[in-house]
């Protein structure tokens, strides 16, 4: 099930301007808008206390931030949802979800930010 299954109305093309808002942000996320590392990423990343771990952190954020290279074979509902990304020679991929805003289930609409939280994810291709 993709994250608009549940509502057809929804508007790919505005879904997916503010997956690039959000995405080309995330250092300082919006709202209720989030950002999840996952264990394995955590464990790679270090101590962010630590200038090598912070960098590395930041590292993978510019790689997801700068990601660009959509195409109907990876983005077949055009909502810039999804990628993947080369770091430090892992094979990571990050997603975009949308739950309603006390995140116990999905958007009614992903395309109105009043009433979605997004919630990027960034893991190791082994983790999905």
């Amino acid at each position: 099930m993709t994250n608009t299954a549940h509502n057809a109305s929804a508007n790919p093309y505005a879904i997916a301007r503010l997956n690039d808002e959000f995405r080309q942000q995330i250092h300082r996320p919006q709202g209720h808008n989030r950002v999840v590392l996952t264990a394995g990423i955590d464990a790679l990343i270090g101590d962010v206390r630590e200038w090598p771990a912070y960098r590395r952190q930041c590292q993978l954020l510019r790689l997801v931030m700068d990601f660009d290279q959509f195409t109907p074979d990876n983005d077949p509902n055009v909502e810039h949802d999804f990628g993947q990304v080369t770091w430090n020679g892992e094979t990571c991929f990050w997603k975009i979800d949308y739950f309603d805003l006390a995140l116990e289930g999905l958007s009614e609409n992903p395309a109105n930010p009043a009433i979605t939280a997004r919630v990027l994810t960034i893991m190791l291709a082994e983790e999905y």
